[in-house]
């Protein structure tokens, strides 16, 4: 049986500790909180509601992150990491809600301190993320709370782990049939719209959309097929206790 109630490590509440040498444990407390609050792809928010104290810690150690000196790899899986973990918050902090949606701002004006500078969601999506470290497979990894996105892992990015959590999320996605929707019979697929919205992306990577597509998939898909793309899900990606 998992235990839920988490204790915030003792460090969490030193004083006087130099942020520099707590700066490490972020991955650390990333993962204690995705391992204990993940099932499935998807988050127990009522459980995470009930006390907030590890993920408003989280959302501290975000803020003041220090990237000086970081690898490329660092940065990437910190980002990766702030921005899922800044939704689960503000999911949290606005429970119960049925979709992020129902939150207000929550990706254009909504602002978060993040390694030092105030950013919205998307600004850190598309201004961060995407322009330094650009790479269409992001878009399976960022998870906007909601179950059209890609499932949430139970685990956090970290340095060694970064480049191998990216390609498997992106991998298993496409190869998904539920999220690739081919039709033999009908010589066509339906596609998320994340297709659509982030088109360019995949483009500059691949010569269209279905060739992207392909190099991720086991079995490809014949170009010639007519593309079609079905509504985006904006429930929320709750996972819901077991009374």
């Amino acid at each position: 049986m998992r235990i839920y109630k988490i204790l915030i490590p003792a460090l969490f509440l030193i004083i006087g500790i130099p942020d520099s040498a707590a700066q490490p444990l972020f991955f650390d407390h990333a993962d204690q909180l995705l391992r204990a609050y993940v099932e499935e792809g998807r988050v127990l928010y009522e459980i995470l509601a009930e006390d907030k104290a590890l993920i408003n810690e989280l959302s501290r150690e975000i803020g003041e992150f220090s990237l000086q000196g970081r690898s490329p790899e660092a940065e990437k899986a910190f980002y990766i990491n702030a921005y899922n973990l800044l939704v689960i918050k503000e999911v949290t902090d606005h429970f119960p809600v049925s979709s992020p949606l129902d939150i207000e701002g929550i990706f254009d004006s909504k602002k978060h301190r993040v390694a030092g500078k105030m950013l919205t969601l998307n600004e850190l999506e598309k201004e961060i993320l995407m322009k330094k470290f650009f790479d269409p497979r992001l878009h399976f990894v960022l998870v906007c709370g909601a179950n059209g996105c890609p499932p949430i892992p139970a685990l956090a990015f970290r340095p060694g782990n970064v480049e191998s959590m990216i390609q498997k999320a992106t991998s298993e996605a496409l190869n998904n049939a539920d999220y690739i929707r081919v039709n033999r019979k009908r010589k066509s697929v339906e596609l998320p719209m994340i297709f659509k919205w982030y088109g360019d992306d995949f483009l500059k990577e691949a010569p269209d959309i279905i060739s992207f597509i392909n190099r991720f998939r086991a079995e490809s898909i014949p170009g010639s097929y007519a593309i079609a793309y079905y509504p985006y899900d904006w429930s929320l990606n709750i996972k819901k206790k077991v009374k």
